[in-house]
């Protein structure tokens, strides 16, 4: 058994289709199917049925498929220590953040990194804060950075910069421009992040601390992205709530102004696993900041 035909069967596992498995791996359709065939053969297990035209794991072949994955886990790691002993002349280190982070305060940050390291490969993972937090804690991201509320014993948080989650509508919205009460949000229309994004919770936390009750807010729509949200708005019947560096191009073009209801200001945290060791890439990237 070789690790190329546990990478195979994994990805084959994965996809329950040879021909994606091997444009994944980059080899020939042949290859994955003869990799798949010298594993059952060696031990005598059909670790796939056909059905129809498709794939799907035996039982043997559900048995095998974690064992196969913690085997290439193990490879992987030993290939990150042997990295770490190169200096920082190779390597890799993989990030999540979260859109608004990703999008306004992370690019020139990776920017200097990759010119400082240039044999440092840097992936970046970018979804709302609670994937960025769950790919931390699952080890597909060494490093996290978030804008909202994480909530796990088995992560570190490390206060970074910040910014303000600020309210918008068209400037033809009627509370566009002009003093009003809080109780007037209530009477609304709004388009907001999906619950799970820190936008979405920072706003909701920023809310109940001026006396709003976030739940007994209209919200009309729920969308993925902060672009999404800030072109409903721009529209003229919505409000939302996003941070002031996401907002500015459209304020700027006067598609959107701001509601005289100013918010606490928030932080950028930084999250990494407790029990996991910080590899020299990502000691790096952090000292960097």
């Amino acid at each position: 058994m070789t690790l190329e035909q546990l990478r195979i069967f994994v990805a084959v596992a994965e996809r329950q289709h040879m021909t994606r498995a091997a444009q994944a791996l980059n080899l020939t359709q042949s290859a994955v199917s003869a990799g798949v065939a010298a594993l059952e053969a060696r031990y005598g297990v059909l670790l796939f049925d056909r059905v129809g035209r498709g794939l799907v794991l035996s039982e043997s072949g559900r048995v095998f498929l974690p064992e196969a994955r913690q085997v290439l886990a193990r490879a992987a790691a030993a290939a990150q220590a042997l990295d770490d002993l190169a200096g920082l002349r190779r390597g890799q280190v993989a990030l999540g953040a979260s859109q608004t982070v990703s999008n306004y305060w992370l690019p020139s940050r990776l920017a200097q990194f990759a010119e400082a390291h240039p044999g440092i490969k840097v992936s970046l993972m970018v979804g709302n804060t609670s994937q960025v937090a769950q790919a931390v804690l699952e080890g597909a991201c060494e490093l996290g950075f978030v804008e909202g509320e994480v909530d796990s014993h088995f992560l570190t948080r490390t206060r970074l910069a910040g910014d303000r989650i600020a309210l918008y509508g068209a400037p033809t919205h009627p509370l566009a421009g002009v003093a009003f009460e809080p109780a007037a949000l209530l009477g609304a229309r709004w388009v907001l992040r999906e619950p799970g994004s820190g936008t979405r919770s920072e706003f909701e936390h920023a809310l109940t601390a001026r006396g709003v009750d976030p739940a007994r807010l209209n919200v009309v729509l729920e969308l993925p992205s902060n672009e999404a949200v800030l072109e409903a708005a721009a529209s003229g019947e919505f409000l939302t709530a996003v941070s002031e560096l996401a907002a500015e191009p459209l304020v700027h073009a006067r598609r959107l102004a701001p509601l005289a209801f100013r918010l606490a200001a928030r932080a950028f945290d930084l999250l990494s696993h407790k029990e996991r060791r910080r590899s020299h890439a990502a000691a790096a990237f952090v000292a960097g900041l």
